[in-house]
């Protein structure tokens, strides 16, 4: 047997009593670490979290939907409702969303910031950053905009800005109305002070 072969046999002697023990003391490392883990302290908010949810009892994408009497559908969809507490019957949303469409066709996108829903007055109403596109090219902003959850009547709560198919517009006011005249159907309508500033289609 050569020398090479001595060391060999040596050093595999030596791996077989050193490497267990390495593994023992690794494993033994870790343990002792795993102890001084606080399990309150790996989610520090996760307690905060639900204890604020079970308190405001919110509901996560909700959506409603109905048909006035009119034949107007609506439908709102909201990114989170909660109730409010002072006024029952009212749920309070964020992030929300008002499909409005008339039986002839007419429809009208709104998205909004916050808004409410009133049960017991049969009203929708979107604040805060209201975007109005209706499908007869009109595009608006306004503050506030509500909306009957039976009569299918929608309207804004003050000033608009936007622009149409024949320019920029201003109104005091706009709504959602019948056809003057007995004609059937439903018109976008603006009133109280409009100002349109013509630019002809290029």
């Amino acid at each position: 047997m050569t020398a090479y072969d001595n060391s060999y046999s040596r050093f595999v002697a030596w791996a077989k009593i050193l490497l267990p023990l390495f593994a023992l003391a690794v494993l033994s490392t870790l343990f002792l670490f795993s102890h001084r883990i606080d399990p309150t302290q790996s989610i520090p908010y996760s307690r905060v979290e639900v204890d604020k949810l079970a308190r405001q009892e919110r509901i996560g994408s909700p959506r409603y939907s109905g048909v006035a009497g009119d034949g107007t559908s609506l439908t709102i969809s909201a990114g989170m409702v909660r109730p409010d507490k002072a006024l029952p019957g009212r749920v309070l949303g964020e992030d929300l969303r008002a499909e409005i469409e008339t039986p002839e066709g007419l429809r009208l996108d709104v998205t909004a910031r916050s808004g409410e829903i009133d049960e017991r007055a049969r009203t929708a109403r979107l604040a805060g950053d209201v975007k109005i596109r209706a499908s007869n090219g009109y595009e608006m902003v306004t503050d506030d905009f509500s909306a009957g959850l039976e009569t299918g009547e929608a309207h804004s709560e003050g000033p608009v800005l936007g622009k149409g198919p024949l320019g920029r517009l201003e109104a005091g006011r706009m709504e959602i109305a019948p056809a003057a005249n007995g004609t059937a159907g439903h018109v976008l309508v603006f009133k109280d002070g409009v100002k349109l500033i013509y630019e002809p289609q290029k």
